[in-house]
């Protein structure tokens, strides 16, 4: 799509000449020689930047009308980037613009190639922002949609990787569908096997968790399947199998990879069947149980290596959600953290920055972690990225240092509302500042 461009200047040659340079470089240009006829297109139309004198009237160099037209335009567009053209005379004013958040000044007459250099630049950094916007606002579009819909289960996210699995997750709960979650240790797994639940047709019945990987080798079939008395030695009386137990609802598996290759047979012929016999039985019994499982294994290495089964392992993974490791869904980082505090405290900005440079080799679990351990240790109110107690070497330098809300209002706080300002100390335009705080809903 063709960028579109707005030159107001009283000068008609200044408007031609800009036209002509633009229209030599692809980009469409509009010219208005008032304020009032700029204003009115402005209102009707969609434009990328805004090039704009100071003054408008003969023998006038003070640059009020300028600066009048620019507060004019960023109360119709506070997004929209403006260049100012300027003569020695108005170069005060146009600085201090500057500062209010314009994006550029240039001098009479000026240099084509600076212009269009900056020009480009700004009409980059323009759709740049755009896209990122319209991104934040479908995700949260996305986002209300699936909070007012289905029950989460009490689960915290923001990042969009999370709502996209969760996306999945709510659409298959309601099937009978064996469903294998994927990920590392720590990352949230059986919270995703509760949200399934929670929306599936099952809710209301047996939910029945089960560790594969804490439980000894020998003692798992029992444990899934039941045991006789005298089955062997310690099994002293009989007692009923977790599928049993989870019989009319649902059995999650987590650690799966950990099954031994009986416990896998017989696992295999419940989802097939229904059917199993305890241990040490010969009498059949049948369940109608909704098998969720879990694993942080490769388990197409496991088959690869004969130590599990391939046809058990498309049976469970009849739908897959692989779950992101932490340090992959970087916006979901704080939001945890705050969701872990207790009673009145609160991290400073540098815990902040220190808990978002962390890789989280631990995930989420180490994440709740280190925040009951800040805060049984700080000395205030406010956490300090000491009282974290991170190692500095284990930092994450391609990881996504988003701000937080509460970054954006720690930084108006210090800068008495000033955005400008705020948005400098931040490493942001005034454009980017506006955007998140439209994001997290902070009043402009």
């Amino acid at each position: 799509m063709q960028n579109k461009i707005l030159v107001i200047d009283d000068n008609q040659d200044v408007i031609k000449a800009l036209k002509l340079l633009f229209l030599l470089n692809d980009i469409d240009c509009d010219g208005a020689t008032t304020p009032e006829q700029g204003l009115e297109l402005l209102n009707s139309q969609a434009y990328d930047l805004v090039i704009q004198d100071m003054n408008f009237s003969q023998d006038t160099t003070s640059g009020a009308e300028g600066r009048a037209l620019y507060q004019e335009i960023r109360a119709l567009n506070p997004d929209l980037p403006i260049i100012l053209l300027t003569a020695w005379a108005d170069l005060e004013t146009a600085v201090e613009l500057i500062k209010d958040g314009a994006a550029d000044y240039l001098e009479k007459p000026w240099r084509e190639e600076k212009l269009l250099a900056s020009v480009n630049q700004l009409l980059e950094m323009y759709r740049l922002e755009k896209a990122q916007f319209q991104q934040q606002k479908q995700s949260r579009t996305r986002t209300n949609k699936l909070n007012e819909q289905f029950n989460l289960a009490g689960l915290v996210y923001a990042d969009t990787a999370m709502l996209s699995l969760l996306e999945v997750a709510t659409q298959v709960a309601h099937s009978d569908a064996p469903v294998l979650i994927t990920g590392p240790n720590g990352a949230g797994k059986e919270k995703i096997a509760e949200v399934i639940v929670a929306n599936s047709a099952y809710s209301d019945n047996a939910f029945v968790k089960v560790n594969a990987g804490a439980l000894p080798a020998d003692l798992i079939e029992a444990e899934l399947f039941g045991v006789v008395s005298g089955a062997y030695t310690g099994a002293t009386k009989s007692r009923i199998g977790r599928f049993e137990a989870a019989d009319g609802g649902t059995i999650f598996l987590d650690e799966i990879g950990n099954l031994p290759l009986s416990g896998q047979q017989k696992l295999l012929r419940v989802l097939q069947t229904g059917e199993y016999e305890p241990v040490g039985s010969s009498q059949t019994k049948k369940v109608n149980v909704r098998v969720l499982s879990a694993t942080n294994a490769d388990l197409t290495a496991a088959i690869a290596s004969g130590v599990f089964r391939e046809d058990l392992y498309y049976r469970l993974n009849m739908i897959e959600l692989k779950l992101p490791a932490l340090v992959d869904r970087p916006d979901d980082i704080i939001p945890l953290a705050e969701h872990f505090l207790q009673g009145h405290k609160r991290f400073s900005s540098g815990a902040t920055n220190a808990l978002k440079r962390h890789n989280w080799p631990g995930n989420v679990r180490e994440l709740q972690n280190v925040v009951g351990r800040a805060q049984l240790l700080a000395q205030s109110e406010l956490i300090e990225a000491s009282d974290l107690g991170l190692k500095p070497n284990q930092t994450n330098s391609s990881a996504n240092t988003g701000l937080s809300a509460q970054d954006i209002q720690n930084a108006l706080q210090s800068h008495d509302g000033n955005v400008t300002h705020a948005a400098k100390s931040l490493g942001l335009s005034r454009q980017a500042m506006y955007r998140r705080m439209d994001k997290f809903g902070i009043a402009r």
